[in-house]
């Protein structure tokens, strides 16, 4: 694939600021989509404003994809009402103000990724799922449904729409597991719960690499599962982490006091997302750390 033209939301995020930096040294020109008063990196920016669905249209002319990954943190904050609608409005208004503004141009590009999350699948328990599976209940499947639709303007537009539903990210930078590899560290890491929960993680690494093929292949569209084969419990992330870091994990959070600490979003971080990634693995991808612990040490390599 030659040098590209491709437009980021949400690009100094993990995963954003990782894809940024991954593009710009192979040569491909990256362009930030960015807010109003923002601090602007270098380079290329157009802005955009997601709560009022605006987007600086002419800003996108000549991209060759765009990949839109902003939205508020899940678990920044405690899900008050307010704060859901948050979760919710910068998801799904911030798509569709996306995919409308790509449907506009005389000369569209010819690939749209647009940010999901393996929250579509709900609680899966100990049933594993994959891209075919139905959607699940619960505010998190709700919204997931809600955000993969809103981008059904370039979908209808005859652009390559792919929804990368992806998994908790193993990486010490940012996200989930950026908070839990100080806690284990000091020695105070544990199972949350029983443990028994599946946890669908991916490594960072891998997901760069998901993400640049799901831009390259034009064979690609719909969902893809970014998440590591070998989907992991809760008590097998913990393992592996004490392993890795040589820290004992003597504690274990009662599921009663993560729900007092987090409230609604206790049921999320105490429940069971056992998913795979059929269609990347049938498209011939292959996962450099399939498993936990290899996602671990990379981690910290």
């Amino acid at each position: 694939m030659g040098r590209m033209r491709i437009a980021i939301t949400g690009s100094t995020g993990l995963i954003g600021s990782a894809l940024t930096d991954s593009l710009s040294a192979d040569g491909h020109t990256v362009v930030r989509l960015v807010r109003e008063g923002t601090k602007r990196a270098g380079g290329e920016s157009v802005l955009w404003d997601p709560k009022r669905q605006y987007v600086d249209v002419q800003g996108l002319a000549g991209c060759d994809a765009v990949v839109h990954l902003a939205g508020a943190g899940v678990g920044d904050r405690r899900w008050t009402a307010a704060y859901k609608k948050e979760l919710w409005d910068s998801r799904v208004l911030g798509t569709a103000a996306i995919a409308e503004a790509v449907a506009e141009l005389h000369t569209p590009p010819r690939v749209l990724v647009c940010g999901s999350a393996v929250g579509f699948y709900g609680d899966t328990g100990d049933r594993s799922v994959d891209e075919e599976s139905p959607a699940g209940h619960g505010f998190l499947a709700d919204m997931c449904q809600d955000w993969e639709a809103a981008a059904g303007a370039a979908r209808d537009a005859g652009i390559r729409t792919v929804y990368a539903r992806t998994g908790l990210v193993v990486s010490r930078s940012g996200g989930a597991w950026g908070r839990l590899f100080p806690l284990f560290r000091a020695g105070l890491g544990g199972r949350l719960g029983d443990g028994r929960q599946y946890w669908s993680h991916i490594a960072l690494h891998d997901h760069l690499a998901a993400l640049r093929r799901l831009l390259d292949d034009d064979e690609l569209s719909g969902p893809f599962n970014l998440t590591a084969p070998v989907p992991a419990t809760n008590r097998e992330a913990t393992a592996a982490m004490g392993r890795v870091l040589h820290r004992p994990t003597p504690f274990a959070v009662p599921a009663p006091v993560l729900r007092a600490a987090l409230g609604e979003f206790a049921e999320d971080v105490l429940g069971s997302q056992r998913v795979l990634p059929s269609r990347l693995l049938e498209s011939g991808f292959r996962f450099a750390f399939p498993e936990v612990e290899d996602s671990v040490r990379a981690a910290l390599a």
